[in-house]
């Protein structure tokens, strides 16, 4: 018995060991993107928007002091399949704030921009509906790969920012990163005022 064992190991070892190897290629797993299927978003009181059935809105009950002193409220679009998660603000602002809300905004872009590629702008200009918007989307490696600002120039201003829930690579979330983006582009399409 123990000269069968020692048979089939040796077989086993002189088998494995071959000097044909070849490295295989890194590789990222399959990512299935549904289909969205997009229902309008009326619960805020300053503004609606269309939203995938693909995130769902999370409401802060507390939110940060630096927030509440300037009029604002947030919440979170939640990709609980894709983890990932839109930051959303909104502030009542007068046409005084919003030049100095706009440069707050640009700061948060360009100050991650040091360890990104560079940032791309995007405009947005719907003046039938006062909606215009701003995205900025950040080449390369960046905490917050997707940010984008909404406002009426007067009244109102909404900030948006994309984070995943651990640390990515580029490469790897493109096809989620792409798919969001169409998803920040129909939510800023379909962005209306109630006032």
């Amino acid at each position: 018995m123990k000269s069968k064992f020692l048979f089939i190991l040796l077989i086993a070892f002189c088998t494995s060991c071959s000097s044909d190897y070849s490295p295989k290629p890194k590789a990222y797993f399959h990512i299935d993107l549904p289909n969205p299927v997009y229902s309008e978003f009326t619960d805020f009181p300053f503004f609606k928007f269309s939203i995938s059935n693909q995130a769902f809105v999370e409401e802060l009950k507390d939110a940060p002091a630096g927030m509440k002193e300037k009029n604002g409220m947030g919440f979170n679009l939640i990709y609980p399949r894709l983890y990932a998660k839109v930051y959303c603000s909104y502030f009542r602002i007068n046409k005084h704030d919003f030049s100095d809300f706009m440069e707050e905004s640009r700061q948060m872009v360009y100050v991650r921009e040091i360890r990104a590629k560079g940032v791309k702008e995007i405009e947005y200009i719907h003046p039938e509906q006062k909606v215009y918007g701003l995205v900025y989307e950040i080449q390369g490696d960046a905490a917050s790969p997707v940010q984008f600002v909404i406002s009426d120039s007067i009244n109102s201003f909404f900030r948006g920012s994309l984070y995943f829930d651990s640390y990515y690579n580029r490469d790897s979330i493109a096809p989620v990163l792409e798919y969001i983006n169409k998803d920040i582009q129909f939510i800023i399409e379909s962005f209306r005022w109630k006032q």
